[in-house]
């Protein structure tokens, strides 16, 4: 089969197009897919780099989120699912069939990329693990890619104002999501924080962005009462010192990855598939029209997301 396989950990210019891949086989407990699309995210980036905790070791077949049909293994033939599949950038894959939600009736296989993890990570950092309240104000970085757009429209659906950072050329997208206020996502990051306080402070941070962004959102959050979900470190590591969270930010800080609650917090994720329902069915989670790389050009859809000069989401289609 055609696939892309990174051949080793010096970025997406290694993404290679290969035309003489075996077909995986299932196991137990997992079913085959033929692949429709695969969302394209930056821990995609970060696996090519090596520097995704638990990430595979080059050389491997990339992508993980995947649209497909059940082909073999253990479920529905024939039946139309997304979920993960590691080895997702190829025309075949093989994903656990508990991991896996059918194609909402009438859309588009590549229309429900997000929904397991993009629209699944906003929602849990805004409501379980975020406690965003009606009346509340929340900062979301990079509001215009993919996790950023569902934060934007779940937040003002929940009541609350949105400060939203993006850079320039997104602002006028994040405003048409319900963003209140757009600032700019390149400019100095104490001015960031600066000018979210003079805004009155955030109750709650979506930090998603790591590096100098990580200390700004320290001080955009609210003392005491001001929480910080961190979900992703795109611009490199950062660290807060217990000294700090006691006399200089006073906040708290909360990390989540989402792909360790169906493990470690089932009743969460569950809360957050049903929620996803639910808004689907209120018009508030709509069919999503990402951007479309052929498989053979994978490795340029990386370096897209890579260089953050996309919006919303990337799809890989074989």
């Amino acid at each position: 089969m055609r696939a892309l396989r990174q051949v080793s950990h010096e970025g997406p210019k290694d993404l290679t197009y290969v035309e003489d891949v075996e077909v995986p086989t299932p196991g137990p407990g997992e079913v085959l897919l033929r692949v429709t699309s695969a969302g394209v995210n930056f821990a995609d980036v970060s696996q090519t780099y090596g520097i995704y905790d638990g990430g595979p070791d080059a050389p491997y077949i990339a992508g993980f989120e995947v649209t497909g049909e059940i082909v073999g293994g253990d479920g529905e033939v024939g039946k139309h699912v997304i979920g993960f599949g590691n080895g997702a950038f190829a025309e075949y894959t093989v994903a656990p069939a508990a991991a896996l939600m059918p194609i909402p009736e009438g859309w588009r296989d590549e229309q429900a990329l997000g929904l397991v993890l993009n629209w699944a990570t906003a929602l849990a950092a805004l409501k379980p693990l975020g406690r965003l309240a009606e009346g509340e104000t929340v900062l979301i970085h990079a509001a215009a890619g993919g996790v950023g757009q569902a934060a934007v429209r779940m937040a003002k659906h929940y009541g609350a104002r949105v400060i939203a950072t993006a850079s320039p050329a997104k602002h006028e997208a994040v405003r048409a999501l319900g963003a209140d206020v757009v600032l700019d996502y390149h400019g100095d990051q104490e001015g960031v924080a600066a000018a979210v306080n003079e805004l009155g402070g955030a109750d709650l941070v979506l930090e998603s962005v790591g590096g100098e962004t990580f200390a700004a959102s320290l001080a955009a959050a609210k003392p005491v009462v001001g929480r910080v979900v961190v979900f992703g470190a795109v611009a490199g590591n950062a660290s807060v010192s217990n000294w700090e969270l006691i006399f200089k930010y006073r906040v708290s800080v909360i990390g989540l990855h989402i792909g360790a609650l169906p493990q470690h917090a089932p009743e969460v994720y569950g809360w957050i598939m049903s929620e996803i329902e639910r808004l689907r069915e209120e018009g508030v989670y709509l069919p999503n029209d990402p951007t479309i790389y052929k498989l053979r050009d994978g490795a340029r859809a990386l370096k897209d997301l890579e260089g953050r000069g996309t919006v919303g989401k990337l799809a890989i289609v074989p």
